[in-house]
């Protein structure tokens, strides 16, 4: 129970990476408020899961790249559960998939923009009351492809570089406060975002990992319990790359 007392918010969590999270925290002991924008079928089998399973934990609709959107997740999460202890940066925003000769400027322009909104809007809200109790974790999931890029994904890896910068400039002046900040940077992951691969792709993917698999939304979920939790109380401006040995720093 390594998470006793605390309240974490996912955002992003309806289902893959974020869900597992959810209920990771759960599990240890957070009450969880779970994230989503469309797709509340889903959030609602993961919030009957976790309290069903003992645990604590709600569903807050809200689109995270809207800042009066964010501020009220914030505050209606805060008025549920309590102020937030750990906040999870994992939604996502969409991005079209092709050579960068192909790409235009509004293609970079929405892809980076959301990315940074997706964590922006929801720091600044939940940062006054972290500042106050001296207190908080913050953990913004990126990519591996942030540091090796991949053909195809210039958009992609531009923007999560940007949270990755973001992240180290708010550990760096948060530290003081006692804010943790760090970055989650998973590398293949099976989620419903990744399967479309051809099983081929997936297998010869595995095959060049030391560990001789791709990542399951688990294996990110008990990364970011790490960094979430007061064993990590000494880590902050960290990339941690969860890949199976792929990405090796």
């Amino acid at each position: 129970m390594l998470l006793q007392n605390k309240v974490a918010l996912v955002t992003g969590a309806s289902r893959g990476i974020g869900a597992a999270t959810a209920i990771k925290l759960a599990e240890h002991g957070a009450a969880v408020a779970v994230n989503y924008n469309n797709s509340e079928d889903a959030v609602l089998g993961v919030v009957s899961k976790i309290n069903n399973n003992n645990g604590r934990a709600i569903a807050v609709k809200a689109n995270v790249f809207d800042k009066i959107e964010s501020e009220n997740m914030i505050r209606e999460t805060e008025n549920q559960l309590g102020k937030i202890d750990i906040l999870v940066l994992n939604a996502g925003s969409t991005f079209k998939n092709a050579p960068f000769t192909e790409q235009t400027w509004e293609d970079f322009e929405f892809k980076v923009l959301n990315e940074l909104k997706g964590s922006f809007w929801s720091i600044k809200a939940v940062l006054p009351s972290m500042m106050e109790r001296h207190s908080g974790s913050i953990i913004i999931v990126t990519s591996g492809l942030s540091r090796k890029p991949g053909y195809g994904f210039s958009t992609h890896s531009t923007a999560k570089s940007a949270l990755d910068g973001l992240a180290k400039s708010l550990a760096f002046e948060l530290g003081p406060i006692g804010i943790r900040v760090n970055v989650v940077a998973p590398g293949l992951t099976m989620t419903d975002a990744t399967s479309h691969m051809p099983q081929e792709y997936v297998q010869a993917a595995a095959n060049f990992t030391p560990l001789r698999r791709v990542g399951q939304p688990d294996d990110i979920a008990g990364a970011i319990l790490m960094l979430a939790s007061d064993e990590s109380k000494y880590i902050t401006g960290n990339y941690l790359p969860v890949s199976g040995g792929q990405m090796m720093l």
